[in-house]
């Protein structure tokens, strides 16, 4: 399945100032695929070894981290000899071991001519303890659920994701694509991104057993509460993770810790949260009041959004029926327009590489769903479910911060309207190009 990250791959490959590569993702985005298939293309040999499934691995790291020895024991085990530049070494589930984890600094220090591209699923949690490994000795890349281009290369349309690469201006497409287009798009809100998912779907499309796929995956990742979480945040995560859909169902998205459970307060479910965004299952959009340069330092910590790291992912927990699918535009408007947001906070995540914030006004009355840093100017981004694009809010921020130019994304055709530029959402992910184009 055709990846965008592979370019990223092909250029550190070529990068003067390589590094060991650690390659971030929640479980079942294809990390370990992508690394195969990119061994498998651009090396002459590919060397893989699993810490999860082979823990006996972790014996070639005990005795010291000197990567000529580590290398020479590999390739005993491996029956292979591991030649440098023209093989790729793949370490798949490194978190299992600290040791292999923290070898990575001598990897780039004493042999870096040896390319060694590392995974895993539960990689955000590790490296957020204390002495993982130091600072600066890696290179990293993060891999996300599908995007909806990658979705348009997956199932064959990939004429329209070219034709949509291909805008260099505000003009409207014609009709039929834009609506064909939308049409795809319904078809993507159901699936989503997973890689299974959307690989089933693309051979099949079956709904049905595109939802049995999905509802597996989520049976996963509760099983993994159960597997790596502290035992005392377990119940925690279970809540956090199974409040997403109602809490984006509200009027206001804001997340509120009183809704898990009677008396809850945030101090205690803090830990948990950050286990949640560190391995991948959510993205956090933060409130700001005042728009300015470095966004993150006007933070308002307490205040945030949670959307979860797949929109197929979240219809599955929303139970939404297949029919809808089908139904036209109406699979937009549900549950007060919380897929339309969460599948922006996906697209954006994914192509955007920043932290994700929104603005609300001090009396929190008017709110803008996303601020985007972009070419050093801060930029509004407003979210609308259908095709009534008027809002107070994007023009109660305009008033008080005069930006650049007000972006919106709606089921309109490409158009602009004063300073205010329309994006459709099925090109969402081509915002910093057309906010160029203004």
């Amino acid at each position: 399945m055709k990846r965008d990250i592979y370019n990223s791959l092909i250029k550190w490959k070529a990068s003067k100032i390589r590094k060991p590569l650690i390659l971030k993702g929640a479980r079942q985005t294809g990390k370990t695929y992508i690394l195969k298939e990119f061994g498998e293309n651009e090396y002459q040999n590919t060397h893989y070894f699993n810490f999860e499934e082979n823990p006996e691995l972790t014996h070639f790291f005990e005795q010291d981290l000197n990567p000529k020895r580590i290398l020479s024991d590999l390739s005993v085990y491996c029956k292979q000899t591991i030649s440098p530049a023209n093989d790729l070494i793949i370490f798949d589930e490194i978190q299992a071991s600290n040791k292999a984890l923290n070898s990575l600094k001598y990897f780039c220090e004493n042999a870096n001519e040896y390319h060694i591209a590392s995974a895993g699923s539960l990689l955000g949690i590790k490296l957020s303890s204390p002495g993982s490994f130091p600072v600066g000795k890696v290179n990293f890349l993060d891999l996300f659920p599908l995007t909806f281009f990658e979705f348009l290369d997956a199932i064959n349309e990939y004429r329209y994701r070219q034709m949509l690469e291909n805008i260099n201006s505000f003009a409207p497409l014609p009709v039929a694509f834009h609506q064909n287009l939308i049409r795809i798009l319904c078809q993507y809100y159901f699936v989503g991104g997973m890689p299974e998912a959307v690989k089933h779907y693309a051979s099949s499309r079956n709904y049905t057993e595109v939802r049995q796929i999905q509802k597996d995956i989520i049976d996963s990742y509760t099983l993994d509460f159960t597997k790596h979480a502290p035992v005392h945040d377990i119940p925690k995560l279970t809540l956090i993770w199974d409040s997403i859909p109602a809490q984006l169902a509200k009027d206001n998205k804001k997340f509120i810790f009183s809704s898990l459970k009677q008396g809850a307060r945030a101090r205690e479910y803090e830990n948990a949260l950050i286990w949640l965004d560190d391995t991948g299952l959510i993205y956090k959009v933060t409130a700001i009041e005042n728009s300015q340069f470095p966004l993150k330092q006007y933070a308002i910590k307490t205040c945030f959004k949670i959307y979860c790291l797949d929109i197929g992912l979240l219809g599955a927990m929303t139970k939404i029926p297949i029919e809808t699918v089908v139904q036209g535009t109406s699979l937009f408007n549900k549950y007060k327009g919380s897929l339309v947001e969460n599948y922006v906070a996906q697209q954006l995540t994914a192509t955007m590489d920043q932290k994700m914030y929104y603005w609300r006004s001090k009396n929190a009355k008017a709110e803008v769903d996303f601020l985007c840093e972009i070419t050093g100017q801060i930029y509004p981004l407003e979210v609308k479910a259908g095709i009534n694009p008027k809002s107070r809010s994007l023009k109660s921020y305009a008033d008080k911060f005069s930006p650049p130019c007000l972006m919106r994304t709606t089921l309109l055709n490409v158009k602009q309207d004063g300073n205010i530029c329309n994006i459709p959402l099925y090109a969402i992910s081509l915002l910093p190009k057309l906010i160029q184009l203004h």
